[in-house]
C-alpha cells in the first residue's frame, strides 16, 4: 500500500477581518499518496491556488494541519518553510521563472548549493546537473541561455531544475500554460514518464487535455474539495462563491 505524502485535514485560509474577511478555503481535506500524479482543477476564485501555495509551503493555513512526507508543517516559521521547500519540494511554474543571465546549466547547479542534506563540490553539482539535463533530453543545451531556447525547451529546463535536488513531491502550476500545443504535449510527455519512474507530481491546470494525463483528478468547489466523477469536467460545476485565489 502506497503511504501517504500529502495529508491536509480540515484546511481554512482567510484573507481579511470581520464583515471584510474573505474565506479562500472551507475546511478542505484530502491525501495524496506517494507516487501518485494528481490534477487539481476549478475556476479561478475557486481556492485551488490557495491550496497549492500551501501545499508547497510558500503559506500557512489559518486553521487545520498539513503532514508532507510525515511531517506537521501547519506551524512552522517562514525560515522553516523554506527550509521545507528546500529539501522536498520541486517546483515547475507556467512562467518557467528561470534566470535569464545564466546557462541551462548554472540554472540547474544553483538550488544545489542550497542544499544543507548534500555538500556538493562544483564538480559534484556539475555533473548532476548535466545528468539531470540530459534526462529531460537536453544534453546538447547545457550552455544556452533562457533566450536562446524555445518555450518547450525552457520548461523542461525547469523540470530538469525541479528534479535535481530530488524532492519528495513536484508541484506544476499550469505547466503547459504558456506553450503551443505540441510542447505542450512533450511536458506532459515528460512529467507522464517522471510518474512512471516513481514521482509524486500535484499539477494545477484549468485545461481539461493537460488534466487527463493525471491518474486522478480532484476539483476544488467552495474551498472544498470534489472528486471528479467519471469523465465529467470538474468546469461543469456550479460554483456559488467567488473567491480570490
Amino acid at each position: 500500500m502506497s503511504q501517504a505524502i500529502i495529508e491536509v485535514h480540515d484546511l481554512t485560509k482567510v484573507y481579511g477581518e470581520g464583515p471584510a474577511a474573505t474565506h479562500a478555503l472551507r475546511g478542505l481535506s484530502a491525501t495524496v499518496n506517494s507516487g501518485e500524479f494528481i490534477a487539481i482543477m476549478g475556476p479561478s476564485g475557486s481556492g485551488k491556488s490557495t491550496l497549492m501555495n500551501i501545499i508547497g509551503c510558500l503559506d500557512r493555513p489559518t486553521s487545520g494541519s498539513y503532514n508532507l512526507d510525515g511531517e506537521d508543517v501547519s506551524d512552522l516559521s517562514r525560515p522553516e518553510l523554506a527550509e521545507v521547500r528546500n529539501q522536498k519540494i520541486g517546483f515547475v511554474f507556467q512562467s518557467f521563472n528561470l534566470l535569464p543571465r545564466l546557462t541551462a546549466l548554472q540554472n540547474l547547479m544553483l538550488p544545489m548549493i542550497y542544499d544543507v542534506r548534500q555538500r556538493w563540490d562544483e564538480f559534484e553539482r556539475e555533473e548532476r546537473a548535466i545528468a539531470t539535463l540530459e534526462s529531460v533530453g537536453l544534453g546538447d543545451r547545457i550552455d544556452h541561455c533562457p533566450s536562446e531556447l524555445s518555450g518547450g525547451q525552457q520548461q523542461r529546463v525547469a523540470i530538469a531544475r525541479a528534479l535535481v535536488n530530488q524532492p519528495a513531491i513536484i508541484l506544476a502550476d499550469e505547466p503547459t500554460g504558456n506553450l503551443d500545443t505540441h510542447s505542450g504535449i512533450e511536458v506532459m510527455k515528460l512529467l507522464t514518464d517522471l510518474h512512471e519512474q516513481g514521482s509524486t507530481i500535484v499539477m494545477v491546470t484549468h485545461d481539461s487535455h493537460t488534466a487527463s494525463y493525471a491518474e486522478r483528478i480532484i476539483c476544488v468547489r467552495d474551498g472544498e474539495y470534489v472528486e471528479a466523477e467519471g469523465d465529467k469536467p470538474c468546469v461543469d460545476f456550479a460554483f456559488e462563491i467567488e473567491v480570490p485565489e
